[in-house]
């Protein structure tokens, strides 16, 4: 039961706001480029109860991915429906990776600037925590923008490929979404695609942005995940 509220305490504002950030960056470009939807249905909003997805949020707590409520998009009232498809769809994981980054710079600046605090202290009670829920946001935002750049519809990597490709082959991966859920699903399970593509990846960007506290990221995350 400690462990439970501590993973809690430490995972849910960081998960939190990349699924919810990520979400609302979608309909923000959506209603850049005049499809007003999500504004229109109040989801224009940082506010995460509006995207709460329970079975989503659960999972994050479960197996370290999550996912909340699409944010609805009309692509048909895009003002260039299969250009700015592709900017509406990279809106989620660019706003993934802008979070891991900036969390990464806190985090490094923080126990650049705290090395010497006293384990123990009132200090270091404030300063232990938010260190790790820093951490823990550079995992999450990584893996939430790669795992979407897989390009299977309805991610948003895929949703990209369908708006990059030329015509028969951008129609013929478009005809996938209705199924995009399934295959995903068996890709993770059934492959080892987490082991060959995302983990690498993932490693790579977190070595990449956390440097010397590379070992932090990756022990808060065992930790959240047991």
């Amino acid at each position: 039961m400690e462990l439970f509220f501590l993973k809690v305490s430490i995972m849910l504002v960081p998960a939190l706001m990349a699924i919810t950030c990520h979400e609302v960056s979608h309909g923000y470009i959506a209603d850049k480029f005049g499809d007003s939807t999500a504004r229109s249905l109040g989801r224009l909003t940082l506010n995460p109860l509006k995207h709460l997805d329970l079975f989503g949020t659960l999972m994050i707590f479960i197996v370290g991915i999550g996912w909340a409520k699409p944010v609805p998009v009309n692509f048909n009232n895009l003002r260039r429906p299969k250009t700015d498809m592709i900017w509406v769809a990279a809106a989620g994981p660019i706003t993934n990776f802008t979070l891991a980054c900036v969390s990464a710079f806190a985090m490094r600046l923080l126990v650049a600037a705290t090395e010497g605090v006293p384990d123990g202290s009132m200090l270091a009670a404030i300063i232990d925590p938010t260190a790790l829920m820093l951490a823990f946001s550079v995992y999450i935002n990584l893996m939430l923008g790669i795992f979407n750049l897989i390009p299977v519809p309805p991610l948003d990597g895929g949703r990209v490929a369908v708006g990059l490709l030329p015509y028969r082959p951008s129609a013929a991966l478009a005809r996938l979404e209705p199924f995009g859920m399934i295959i995903i699903i068996a890709l993770v399970f059934f492959t080892n695609v987490f082991g060959y593509v995302i983990s690498p990846a993932l490693n790579f960007g977190v070595h990449l942005l956390a440097g010397p506290q590379s070992n932090l990221v990756f022990g808060v995350t065992k930790l959240m995940l047991k």
